[in-house]
């Protein structure tokens, strides 16, 4: 498997880095190239993972947000590794605020990595993928079909790259090459990590999710592995929900639901 994943230095991306790996480990090792906006030590760190786990891994500094950097990002691998497989665009960011009060730029960054990006990708990645008959998975949210006051953009980029992916998987499917998004419900990741440093909030979105807790990357992690491979082969144009069933929970948490009379 040669993959390149965005958004890896952390998160949902670092846990699909190292499940590659892991995944790949007797069969070859896997090729990764593991893309982040900037040199960290959290990048430096699976770098290091990655390579204890049998793998070939690339780390590249690329802004998803710009015009330039996902093309880069995927010329980078390509030269690396001859050819990609898959193609994950994980990274995204978050600017909360009410839209009335929102600006455009804020508008205009959260679209440029959460949306435009993976269209870039898809388009860098196509002649390869088209070669290896590969997939592309695209992160999109619970937060994508369902409405939140006061996120600002976060939910209509995600509603977006849903779409986004349905259209590449019709235009992009003849050519063998699978196209889906997974939606992650609430999962414990550096962008919420204030959330849930308030063990209160913790408990009380556990309680609301019908598996009993709030997802981790891993879980997250493993959907986007088996969207890659082969047992997912005829998958495409698929948003996949991983949300514990959290979203599907509203009527049961209106309350007086167990006051309703028993019709006869």
């Amino acid at each position: 498997m040669r993959a390149l994943v965005t958004g890896a230095a952390s998160g949902i991306g670092r846990a699909t880095c190292l499940r590659l790996a892991r995944d790949a480990q007797g069969r070859g090792g896997a090729r990764i190239a593991a893309v982040d906006i900037g040199p960290s030590p959290a990048l430096d760190g699976l770098m290091e993972d990655l390579r204890g786990l049998g793998a070939e891994a690339l780390a590249i500094h690329a802004d998803m947000g710009s015009h330039e950097g996902p093309a880069r990002a995927v010329a980078e691998a390509m030269g690396r590794f001859s050819g990609l497989d898959g193609l994950v665009s994980n990274a995204g960011i978050n600017r909360p605020g009410a839209l009335v009060d929102y600006s455009a730029e804020d508008w205009d960054r959260v679209f440029a990595v959460n949306t435009r990006a993976t269209w870039l990708l898809a388009k860098a990645a196509y002649p390869a993928l088209k070669a290896s008959r590969g997939a592309v998975v695209a992160v999109g949210s619970m937060s994508g079909s369902n409405a939140h006051a006061n996120l600002g953009a976060y939910g209509p980029s995600k509603a977006a790259v849903i779409m986004l992916v349905r259209v590449l998987a019709q235009e992009l499917g003849r050519d063998g090459i699978r196209v889906n998004t997974v939606s992650p419900g609430m999962v414990r990741t550096g962008m919420t990590a204030r959330v849930y440093a308030d063990p209160r909030i913790t408990a009380e979105r556990d309680a609301l999710v019908p598996i009993g807790r709030v997802a981790t990357p891993e879980d997250i992690a493993d959907v986007i592995a088996f969207l890659l491979g082969s047992d997912a082969r005829y998958v495409n144009g698929h948003d996949l929900v991983v949300d514990g069933g959290v979203s599907g929970n509203l009527l049961g948490r209106l309350p007086g639901i167990s006051q309703i009379t028993r019709g006869s």
